[in-house]
């Protein structure tokens, strides 16, 4: 048979196929860079969705800054908006908005574990089995059944949310249609730690409802904690020396710092009667909770975060750079970076030559990619705060803590992004997401960049401190 007619029997490729296989090769070749182009194709999508006419509650298009900040927003799961969203939206934009949660957040943390799992097959094997601890457990290095169970448990959770706020939202509103619409958009937003609220007047409208409140507070904490925390524990329950070192880092950290800014948030403010001066002591004690849950990432409020203590914003800093668990919803620089610097920091003060916890030993290299991703996060901050406050004309504040909120996909706002005018909108949403991706991937691929270098230099010991 001739050469050009065995060619012409060959199946052709289809345009599907071919853009699945050239697809297949970026993933392969670059996992850090495949996520940034998927995250900015899906913000460029609801960009276009939101601008369309019966996306805005006027039937008009929205303005390009507004459309392009909120979509990304929503797909950082950061809940920032420079305008209201109950008033702004038509309901077909508040689920578009919706869709993007979902997206987002499931895409967040999909990715994060593919990147995981990309790093444990390009490491060497004694590597390998360290790093694959902190997200393989059984099964769980297998990307189908990762991704699997990833799904299944966020809509199980996000499910029995909703169940539970529906009924109360209902019988708080006098409208089913409303009440199952909101039950189902708080749900989502409070497990996907993004923080947007479908009411004009925000939780504060709740008449701060103790079933609603604990109910978002508890959807916000789970989220953060990371799924390969909440796999961990649903396997083994209280069983806690069979966690992972992961996992009992994360919710050692986290339960520290809930406890800490519940605490300096109730003293602070306790007798402001701006905030929670004026409520019995149960809700005050329930608000500031509620406030310290939320201000490492969920970035909901029930109370404006404009008319707090200054020495309350800055705590609140503080948490929103800590963020919550690696490969979660939480923005910041993860609490598991947190425990390492400070393991290294007391292993240093009592003379170890390394740093470990619970039996085992942090390698060195995790250490400096802690250390990198702080200093990542500390210059990202510092240079979107010169930049806000240039185009603001603000003290250092309000674009401190709105850029804070930003990198930490928090959401909690001083005001500050509605008066911005759209270059300062620009600046935020660009600091969102370099927060979101940009942080998994800068790890990622410090980690996978790793080498063995077969010479050394002679030792310089610069002085420190």
């Amino acid at each position: 048979m001739p050469e050009a007619d065995a060619q012409r029997l060959q199946p052709t490729e289809s345009v599907w196929e071919r853009i699945r296989r050239h697809v297949s090769t970026l993933a392969g070749s670059s996992p850090p860079r495949t996520a940034l182009l998927i995250f900015a194709l899906t913000i460029a999508i609801l960009t276009a969705l939101l601008m369309m006419p019966w996306a805005t509650a006027e039937r008009g298009s929205a303005d390009f800054h507004h459309a392009f900040f909120v979509a990304t927003s929503a797909v950082t799961v950061t809940g920032l908006t420079p305008v209201n969203t109950a008033e702004h939206w038509s309901f077909a934009g508040q689920a578009v908005i919706l869709l993007g949660i979902q997206v987002g957040g499931l895409g967040i943390i999909t990715i994060a574990a593919l990147l995981a799992v990309s790093v444990t097959r390009q490491l060497g094997l004694r590597t390998r089995l360290i790093a694959q601890e902190g997200i393989s457990t059984g099964k769980l290095g297998e990307v189908g059944h990762l991704l699997k169970t990833v799904v299944v448990c966020s809509f199980v959770v996000q499910a029995l949310l909703a169940l539970v706020l529906i009924p109360r939202l209902i019988g708080l509103k006098g409208s089913v249609p409303e009440g199952i619409w909101n039950g189902v958009f708080y749900a989502i937003s409070a497990f996907n730690n993004a923080g947007f609220v479908i009411h004009a007047e925000g939780l504060a409208g709740m008449d701060n409802d103790p079933v609603v409140v604990w109910t978002i507070m508890i959807g916000v904490f789970l989220g953060s904690l990371g799924f390969p925390v909440l796999y961990v524990i649903w396997r083994f329950r209280w069983h806690i020396q069979r966690w992972s070192l992961h996992a009992k880092l994360t919710v050692e950290v986290s339960a520290v710092l809930l406890f800490l800014g519940a605490l300096a948030y109730g003293v602070l403010e306790w007798n402001n009667t701006a905030t929670i001066g004026e409520m019995s002591v149960l809700e005050k004690l329930q608000n500031s909770l509620f406030a310290s849950v939320n201000m490492r990432s969920g970035g909901f409020s029930v109370v404006e975060s404009n008319n707090e203590q200054s020495e309350t914003m800055l705590v609140s800093d503080a948490l929103m750079f800590a963020g919550g668990g690696s490969a979660s919803t939480a923005g910041g620089i993860k609490v598991t970076t947190i425990a390492v610097i400070f393991l290294a920091f007391l292993a240093e003060a009592r003379g170890h030559e390394e740093s470990s916890a619970h039996g085992r030993t942090i390698p060195v290299q995790m250490v400096r990619v802690a250390v990198s991703v702080v200093a990542m996060g500390a210059t990202v901050v510092l240079l979107s705060t010169l930049a806000l406050m240039t185009i603001s004309g603000q003290d250092m504040e309000r674009p401190l803590y709105e850029s804070i909120s930003a990198f930490g996909t928090v959401g909690l706002t001083s005001g500050l992004t509605e008066e911005l005018p759209p270059s300062g909108l620009y600046v935020l949403a660009a600091l969102m997401f370099t927060g979101r991706v940009g942080i998994i991937t800068f790890a990622a691929a410090l980690t996978v960049r790793q080498r063995r270098i077969r010479y050394r230099y002679p030792e310089g010991r610069p002085i420190i401190g």
